[in-house]
């Protein structure tokens, strides 16, 4: 199929590569970018051909850049076209927006994305929400960005955003428990060979997860963390998934002091955020803030 992908940063550009090497042709656009195939979002919509057969992957950051370039997409496609956001968006923005591009016959659809830096090769879990003819549209590129068993069409507008929300929140809760776990050990004063004893968690162990492999590969560039504040910035999810958690009643204390530790950690040095910052960058190339 074709189709626009418009971001091509750590995300966009690793998509639009991997759709392209399944067949797929991609014209990639983003103003900041000499990956750019063209110079405007004006071209990339005339390069995709037709009316009604449009379709356009918005990879952006969330808020006011996705709602930016939504509301120019509006304004440029015509019904039967279809937008995807693939970004980090408030799945309550997600549903208002799908609303604004209803009235004008285009489909919307919000493809909750996890890969980071490694899905070029791995492929992209996608939670997608969306009218299922909406879906079935970009379907084929679904099947190409996702390895077998990594995309589920979780329900209708909205719900592929919340689902993302809530797989944010849970890594939160992850990263932390690994991250309190090593600086425990680290300060035990039993000598106690900590980048050792985590790698032999990958193996066997009921906490083994990608999530610990990257920990070790952390580890191995930095051993003891070296020149990595202890600072963890929080991108949103985790905020929303708490405050989703009060509105629905459901006890979510593990999610929470996760994402109070990030707050704190934003004024205080400690050895447990640096491990989360650690984590940050190897899974989603994030930036590390260096210690002077």
């Amino acid at each position: 199929m074709k189709l626009g992908m418009i971001g091509l940063g750590r995300m966009g550009a690793n998509m639009a590569e991997r759709l392209r090497r399944h067949g797929h042709d991609v014209v990639g656009f983003d103003h900041h970018s000499e990956r750019s195939d063209v110079g405007s979002l004006d071209e990339l919509v005339k390069a995709l051909g037709p009316a009604g057969s449009r379709v356009a992957w918005v990879m952006v950051p969330a808020g006011d850049p996705t709602e930016d370039t939504v509301t120019a997409l509006a304004g440029r496609f015509a019904a039967g076209d279809v937008v995807v956001d693939g970004g980090n968006s408030n799945w309550e923005e997600s549903v208002r927006r799908a609303g604004l591009l209803d009235a004008a016959g285009i489909g919307f659809v919000d493809a909750g994305t996890s890969g980071g830096v490694w899905g070029l090769d791995n492929g992209y879990c996608l939670m997608v929400g969306g009218a299922p003819e909406h879906v079935a549209v970009v379907q084929p590129a679904f099947d190409a960005l996702a390895p077998e068993g990594g995309f589920a069409h979780v329900g209708p507008v909205g719900s592929g955003h919340f689902t993302k929300m809530v797989h944010n929140g849970i890594e939160y809760g992850l990263m932390q428990a690994y991250a309190e776990g090593y600086a425990i050990i680290d300060r035990s004063g039993l000598g106690i060979d900590a980048q050792a004893a985590l790698s032999a968690w990958r193996q066997g162990s009921v906490v083994r997860s990608w999530l610990l492999d990257l920990l070790v590969a952390a580890l191995e560039e930095t051993p003891r963390l070296e020149g990595i504040r202890g600072i963890a910035a929080d991108s949103g999810e985790g905020r929303w998934t708490v405050n989703e958690a009060v509105r629905l009643g459901v006890s979510a204390p593990v999610i929470s002091a996760a994402l109070f530790a990030r707050f704190v950690s934003q004024d205080e040095e400690g050895t447990a955020m640096r491990v989360v910052a650690a984590l940050r960058h190897q899974f989603g190339g994030h930036a590390m803030e260096q210690a002077p």
